[in-house]
């Protein structure tokens, strides 16, 4: 035992210089923002045409390469992690998937990464870790409804050429059958102790499922007025390498592990702090939070208000108008924007939320700013427009739930107050499935927060709709009794929920995949484990089949340490 810990802390001591010195971190005020042009990332459809005009499934093939990848004009080259058709063609974010709603699309997805990882990655978590090194990695479709095996589970890991595979891994190929309404996916990787690494190296990209027969007769921007922005935070060195700390905020627990990862610039659509000359005319805006753990409150800087016609993967019934919103790690704005409102001539979209989310630092001058909108002065001719009704869904129904739960939040910390990890009910990832929900059902979800953060909680597969937030009082007392007896029951949640109501955002009554989970509160969401319709909602394919699904927070950080827990669906 003694020496496979010296043999770890060499290997530990070995990565950290390769990984650069620390008093090489750049200053972001270095880089002068607005001089790089917003990037379209490529296209790239999911299904085919036949000669007559018939769709038929998609079979892509998209690797992830290591290649070099400018943030910024006066940064040097960034060596990444992308996904690409090929190296040349990898970008980050990755290329835009357009898929059609009931026609499969089919991808294979190829590892072509090196032996070792351009970042620090800590071993003492519950990691994947190949017998014959490599980068593991497996892709999730966020927002997918989809078979057990194409969800990218964490043990579903590979390494380039298949040399390595994860205890679940079973297919080099997923199969996503596009059954849901139309809306705004992404796809990231997804393996075990390592997400926050390999998102932050560059593997991130944005899936739109379109029906047109939904959607054409909603008078909407189309292309080129219809744009994906993947929005991130990112700090680097003076080489323009990536910057993450290499020490732990526990070393002596775990070397490299730290609570929350935030970086000094603002990312959008691989540059920093872009900017992007528009008509006056209206856009719409695909916005998502790709960040590990880093909240935005946009606003514009001359008040331009946002549209809302959906959020996350679904459209909302009808849009709502706000001046600012909050967005989560892992949440998606589907927005709408009138520049032809605009009193001047050019906006800035702005951030305003603390890091951490919602009692940590106040923004700077550096990262309160995102990206810069040029505007024309001449009014542009638009047939686009902002309809009074979008798509109906069913509404949540707290009678249609056959089961209620109770899913607690829990951080663990050294005697200073130092966080070592995070469970969900009070509960290891490895430890067996309590969630196992029927197929075809709805549950009530009580998610009671009992930490300092806000947590924004994924539910693979599911679709949820929150009801409640409700404050929690005498909450040390409470938490006191959760950590002794890890039952809400038993510790009278009832008795203590009973503070204030915070209603739910206007923007996000719709259908949902992941929620923001207030610290202090508990929070009651109607979870669907059935499609939405319209039509038939039964899934098309065996949701009880291994290896599940999971939950967990998207916080990435969080998420690898190891706040995540294993879904199981039953007949």
């Amino acid at each position: 035992m003694e020496r496979l810990l010296i043999l770890l802390i060499s290997l530990l001591m070995a990565m950290r210089s390769s990984w650069g010195d620390d008093n090489k971190l750049l200053s972001p005020s270095k880089l002068e923002m607005f001089v790089d042009d917003l990037p379209i990332m490529p296209k790239v459809q999911g299904f085919s045409v036949r000669d007559d005009g018939a769709l038929v499934p998609g079979n892509l093939t998209i690797g992830m390469f290591q290649k070099l990848w400018k943030f910024h004009r006066d940064l040097p080259a960034t060596r990444v992690f992308a996904y690409g058709l090929s190296k040349e063609s990898a970008t980050v974010p990755g290329p835009t998937i357009e898929a059609r709603r009931g026609v499969h699309t089919d991808i294979t997805w190829e590892n072509h990464l090196p032996s070792r990882h351009i970042l620090p990655w800590d071993p003492t978590i519950p990691t994947a870790k190949p017998s014959s090194g490599g980068v593991p990695t497996v892709v999730h479709l966020h927002g997918g409804v989809h078979p057990p095996f194409s969800d990218g589970n964490s043990n579903s890991w590979f390494t380039s050429g298949f040399h390595s595979t994860g205890p679940t891994w079973s297919s080099p190929t997923s199969s996503y059958p596009n059954v849901q309404p139309p809306g705004n996916l992404w796809y990231h990787d997804h393996a075990m102790g390592l997400t926050r690494v390999n998102l932050l190296a560059g593997l991130i990209g944005a899936y739109i499922l379109r029906d047109p027969s939904l959607e054409s007769p909603l008078p909407l921007p189309s292309s080129p007025f219809d744009l994906n922005l993947i929005v991130f935070d990112r700090s680097f060195r003076t080489d323009g390498s990536i910057y993450m700390n290499s020490t732990g905020n526990n070393p002596s627990i775990h070397p490299e592990w730290q609570p929350e990862y935030f970086g000094d610039a603002i990312i959008v659509n691989g540059k920093a702090w872009p900017r992007l000359h528009v008509q006056r005319r209206r856009y719409r805006f695909r916005i998502l939070n790709a960040s590990n753990a880093r909240f935005f409150r946009f606003s514009f800087s001359n008040a331009l208000p946002f549209f809302h016609i959906g959020s996350d993967s679904t459209y909302l019934p009808k849009p709502v108008k706000t001046t600012g919103f909050l967005l989560a790690p892992s949440e998606i704005a589907d927005v709408i924007v009138d520049f032809s409102d605009s009193p001047t001539d050019s906006a800035i979209l702005l951030n305003h939320a603390k890091y951490p989310f919602p009692s940590g630092d106040p923004v700077d001058e550096i990262n309160s700013k995102v990206m810069k909108f040029v505007i024309e002065r001449q009014r542009s001719p638009d047939p686009s427009r902002i309809p009074r009704h979008l798509l109906r869904f069913p509404k949540p129904s707290m009678q249609s739930a056959v089961k209620t739960r109770y899913i607690t939040m829990y951080e663990y910390t050294t005697p200073s107050d130092e966080p070592t990890h995070l469970y969900l009910n009070g509960k290891a990832y490895e430890e067996p499935a309590t969630e196992t929900p029927k197929s075809g059902t709805s549950e009530i979800w009580h998610v009671i927060n009992l930490t300092d953060d806000n947590h924004p909680l994924h539910i693979h597969l599911a679709h949820l709709s929150v009801l409640e937030q409700r404050e929690i009082l005498e909450l040390e007392k409470f938490k006191d009794c959760m950590t002794r007896l890890n039952d809400a029951i038993k510790c009278h949640v009832d008795d203590h929920a009973v503070g204030k109501k915070d209603k739910v955002a206007k923007h996000e009554r719709g259908w949902k995949n992941v929620f923001k989970a207030q610290p202090g509160f508990v929070t009651t969401m109607l979870v669907r484990f059935k499609l939405l319709g319209p039509g038939n909602t039964t899934y098309p394919f065996d949701a009880t089949a291994e290896p599940g699904y999971v939950y967990h927070c998207h916080i990435l950080d969080h998420e690898d340490n190891a706040m995540m827990r294993p879904l199981k669906l039953k007949p």
